[in-house]
């Protein structure tokens, strides 16, 4: 299965939840997609339903195939510490979902093509793997010849979102991942427990 490219308000109204960020479209019709859209009466979705409805979710969030998915989770049950805490915490340190969280694009879908199209570097050296795993102290930066992209200049002037994790150097146009996220510290509404009960069947 290739990546999702399609509609992201269709996917959001899947879930029911804004998971791509501010949405216009979704603001407007906020229930599931659809035919029958608010009319639809089902039944109690099943333990599963709710499962597997969580993993896509949090899949959809970041970006993420399942295979790769599937990776993590494996790499998140070896450690030593929380399964699920550690899943979001992979999934956090992913070279992507830093860039777009240090305001450097306004989507997850942006930043993977920034760092794809070799727009971002990682201690002075150039990444094009979105799922390139940063290690605390990592400067992620944008390249020299990119700095004065208009895509990257817009996304820096509309970003206010500060995280406790990540530094930002307005000047410089780069930022240094300080530390691994606490679960506390990330703000994606995931019940990453359902995951792990999922995979663990």
């Amino acid at each position: 299965m290739a990546r999702y490219t399609g509609p992201k308000t269709k996917i959001a109204r899947k879930f029911g939840e804004a998971i791509f960020g501010d949405d216009k479209s979704f603001e407007k019709r906020n229930y599931p997609p659809g035919q029958h859209g608010n009319n639809r009466r089902r039944g109690k979705k099943s333990e599963y339903a709710v499962q597997l409805m969580e993993k896509q979710k949090a899949k959809y969030t970041y970006g993420i195939l399942e295979r790769q998915f599937r990776n993590l989770f494996e790499k998140a049950k070896r450690s030593n510490d929380v399964t699920g805490e550690v899943l979001l915490q992979l999934c956090e340190r992913r070279l992507d979902n830093v860039v777009y969280r240090m305001g450097i694009s306004k989507s997850r879908r942006g930043a993977r093509q920034l760092v794809s199209h070799r727009h971002i570097t990682v201690n002075g050296n150039l990444v094009n793997i979105p799922s390139y795993s940063l290690k605390p102290g990592d400067v992620v930066a944008v390249r020299e010849k990119s700095k004065s992209l208009v895509a990257i200049e817009d996304a820096l002037q509309s970003n206010s979102s500060v995280y406790e994790w990540i530094t930002w150097n307005s000047e410089k146009k780069e930022g240094t991942f300080v530390t691994i996220p606490q679960r506390l510290q990330i703000p994606e509404n995931i019940k990453e427990q359902l995951i792990v009960e999922l995979y663990s069947k």
